[in-house]
């Protein structure tokens, strides 16, 4: 792969939350009245909020309240983190450390607003890794993923050619927004497999981010 820029997604990637996410989503669409399975949940992972909207309306009925579900699955979580912590995936200090001392330039792309995102960061210990401007919010942009604009705004800042930069994803709606802004992509699955539908968009597929090294050093 030639190079010069690697841009994280955070939840589920770097930050082992999206077991929380699913978690969460599904207890406070319950406790809203609606039966959200695991399958329902998922769709979810890093979805654009408007689409978000759509879908849900879609499984549950034009009554479905988003916000109220939304504010209660936020407020949940947060306690549980407060009570909890949040844990950083295996190998992010390793793979920032080899970047960096390799010439490569880093940058977050999460559809997790700023001030939530430096305080989870915090909590897991790894925020000195990322210097705030490049921690790119899909609160600050017009559409989330799985639209390209996240990583288009996040290579700009970088001052890289989408296709110089690689993108590190767990979820289908990442690696479409990654591959559709051009950028080359390395899957790492946090619930499962990697799904089919994705397969064909992405360069490789990895099991942590310890392996994503190895593929960087060989390619």
């Amino acid at each position: 792969m030639d190079i010069e820029s690697v841009v994280f997604d955070m939840d589920g990637l770097l930050l082992d939350t999206e077991k929380l996410y699913q978690r969460f989503w599904r207890e406070a669409s319950s406790r809203c009245g609606y039966d959200m399975t695991q399958d329902h949940a998922l769709m979810l992972r890093s979805l654009d909020k408007n689409l978000a909207v759509k879908l849900l309306k879609e499984l549950f009925g034009e009554s479905f309240d988003y916000k109220r579900v939304h504010d209660l699955r936020v407020e949940l979580m947060e306690e549980y983190i407060k009570e909890n912590g949040v844990e950083a995936k295996r190998g992010v200090r390793e793979i920032c450390t080899f970047l960096k001392e390799n010439g490569y330039k880093t940058a977050i792309a999460t559809a997790t607003n700023f001030k939530r995102a430096d305080r989870h960061l915090s909590l897991a210990g790894i925020r000195d890794l990322f210097a705030d401007e490049n921690i790119i919010c899909a609160s600050g942009l017009e559409h989330g993923k799985p639209y390209p604009d996240i990583y288009l705004f996040a290579c700009k800042k970088l001052n890289t050619l989408p296709s110089k930069a690689l993108a590190l994803e767990d979820s289908p709606n990442g690696v479409k927004s990654a591959y559709s802004a051009g950028c080359k992509v390395i899957c790492i699955p946090d619930r499962g497999e990697v799904e089919e539908e994705i397969k064909p968009l992405i360069t490789y597929s990895a099991n942590s981010l310890e392996d994503v090294i190895g593929l960087i050093k060989l390619s």
